[in-house]
């Protein structure tokens, strides 16, 4: 992390208890303190266990792409969407690294799903698991703003994203997961051969949930991230049907007006992170389902821009 974001935060650790608070503390971009961090990682645990790997979900909901630690955006969010509880929230996946508030942004999620639990649904993303957080920032921004404990935060967070779910379905019409479709998984009925309750592995369903990609193709292709799968049209075609939806929302991929329709509208993609890595410049949007034939697309800009001059370029543009 650069000076600038450490320095933000660093003096800001609260000692103060109750979800209550901690939301309140998370909402102004301030540190829970190691013990009310692992509380609240305890208490997530104990909320999302108690979830299936395929979560039903009712509208209306507020649909959310990546949200890349850009807590402020997260914020902003919120004030178009509408507040927690008066509005229901789908995320789907990718909270933590490339920006500089990634500790504070899974913290507040986690923490308004403990005290809203009907009302939040989080899925894991491709960025929610140990040895992606170690290449892409997390890692290095919970040593930087938690010091000798650092590597305690890090591992109290990365654990409880082995319980996060992997798959929603909104009216038993829209399909929600944070990459895309999987040869393992042609039925959504095949969910109940995955385990999710454990570090992403680099191939099967579960990691292909994560890491596909949907593509101008026929069939299935290799990926150029390393993992998961491009797929087709015709994929699409066929899933969409054989499982009687209207179409799959996923995130995982830049989008510059911050979503974007592919495969005859049979596939959505959302990004709710605007001028990602504060310098791509895109708009983010988040999806308003107040019915499965109501839909409502909304794009917002990027309400803060940090000093930019952690060196991002270093780290691989796989995602970009």
């Amino acid at each position: 992390m650069t000076d600038h974001a450490s320095a933000s935060t660093k003096l800001t650790i609260d000692n103060s208890g109750g979800v209550e608070s901690w939301i309140s503390q998370l909402e102004k971009c301030k540190l829970l303190s190691i013990y009310d961090l692992s509380s609240l990682c305890s208490s997530a645990k104990q909320v999302l266990i108690q979830e299936p790997t395929l979560k039903h979900v009712s509208s209306p909901v507020t649909v959310c792409g990546d949200i890349h630690g850009q807590q402020p955006d997260l914020k902003e969010l919120f004030q178009i969407a509408g507040n927690i509880p008066d509005t229901n929230f789908l995320f789907m996946g990718d909270y933590v690294d490339r920006g500089f508030y990634s500790i504070e942004t899974v913290c507040w999620l986690l923490a308004l799903k403990i005290r809203y639990p009907c009302r939040v649904t989080i899925l894991r993303g491709n960025h929610e698991c140990r040895n992606v957080t170690q290449v892409y920032g997390f890692y290095d921004e919970c040593l930087n703003k938690y010091t000798s404990m650092g590597s305690k935060v890090w591992s109290l967070l990365t654990d409880v994203f082995d319980y996060l779910p992997l798959l929603a379905v909104i009216d038993n019409d829209i399909i929600c997961m944070h990459g895309g479709l999987s040869p393992s998984l042609p039925h959504l009925n095949s969910l109940n051969t995955i385990d999710r309750f454990q570090e992403t592995p680099h191939e099967g369903p579960m990691a292909d949930i994560m890491w596909s990609d949907p593509e101008e193709i026929t069939g299935w292709g290799l990926s150029g991230r390393g993992c998961g799968y491009l797929w087709g049209r015709d994929i699409t075609s066929n899933f969409v049907h054989s499982n009687q939806l209207k179409f799959v929302c996923r995130a995982h991929q830049l989008v510059m007006d911050g979503y974007t329709w592919c495969h005859d509208k049979q596939v959505l993609t959302v990004f709710s992170a605007p001028n990602y890595c504060y310098r791509c410049g895109n708009q983010a949007a988040f999806m308003n389902v107040h019915s499965t034939d109501e839909l409502q697309l909304l794009q917002f800009d990027a309400v803060s821009r940090p000093n930019a001059s952690e060196d991002n370029t270093r780290r691989p543009d796989y995602f970009l």
